[in-house]
């Protein structure tokens, strides 16, 4: 069986590992049903283990490509298990990553909705450099919120979108690819982005991509330390505290189906 679910239009699919093709194929995988159009269609697959206290999880992008963490990965699947397991508003479960455990507390359930805040940790490696692209500098911050990220003040529209975020996503400077935000400080407590995902293109949310983009403005753009990050899908909110971010935001389970492509005529 495969669930798919969805974070304010960042949308997943997911697995149980048992269930999952052998290693050497999930590659592959990842891509046919990732597919918007000849797929199920999804910005990413989560291969996941249950585990007393939530589940393990290994993410690749929709073109196959493996990624450390999602933030609104892990809410989504996250959310399934609270479904799954009945969890309620109080609750915790965490979601051990290549980016480390992450503890999320379930807030509210609500016309199937699962609200979470998320535990994300501190942001590291924070740096403000100039990236030439095709020849033009830009000024970007750089940081790892356990993915790498890349984070360009300033003006958001879609043309900028394509036109330096998605060479950045793919530039020399980041050897692994990297997750870019255009954002623009539009209040002391109001952040709006525009995402290019590693891996993916455009997506309507991002959850790191939103922390990432909430660092960057504290530090760099004034902004407050507790503060909404409004992407084409919604408002998360992103709170940067002593002991590292929080992110908390809903996700909502969408289908539970069967892949049968290749495997039947």
């Amino acid at each position: 069986m495969i669930v798919k679910a969805h974070a304010y239009g960042n949308d997943f699919l997911m697995i149980d590992a048992a269930s999952a093709p052998p290693a050497g194929e999930r590659a592959v995988f990842a891509r046919a049903v990732c597919s918007r159009h000849r797929g199920i269609g999804a910005d990413g697959l989560m291969i996941f283990e249950p585990t007393a206290r939530g589940a393990s999880m290994r993410l690749l992008n929709a073109d196959g490509s493996p990624s450390e963490i999602s933030g609104n990965g892990v809410r989504c699947l996250a959310a399934w298990l609270s479904r799954a397991r009945g969890l309620a508003a109080g609750q915790s479960i965490t979601i051990e990553t290549e980016a480390g455990g992450k503890v999320l507390e379930l807030l509210d359930v609500a016309k199937g909705r699962f609200t979470f805040c998320a535990a994300m940790g501190q942001p590291e490696r924070i740096a403000r450099e100039v990236i030439d692209v095709d020849g033009q500098g830009i000024d970007a911050i750089t940081l790892r919120v356990g993915n790498p990220q890349c984070v360009v003040l300033g003006e958001v529209t879609e043309t900028r979108l394509h036109a330096i975020a998605s060479r950045l996503a793919v530039h020399p400077h980041f050897p692994a690819g990297t997750n870019v935000e255009l954002a623009s400080v539009e209040a002391p407590d109001r952040v709006r982005v525009l995402i290019w995902e590693r891996g993916v293109g455009p997506t309507e949310a991002s959850g790191t991509g939103a922390c990432a983009a909430a660092v960057a403005a504290i530090k760099y753009g004034r902004a407050a330390r507790d503060l909404r990050v409004e992407s084409p899908g919604g408002v998360q909110r992103v709170e940067w505290r002593d002991d590292g971010i929080y992110l908390t935001g809903w996700a909502e389970v969408i289908a539970e189906c069967r892949w049968v492509s290749g495997n039947e005529s």
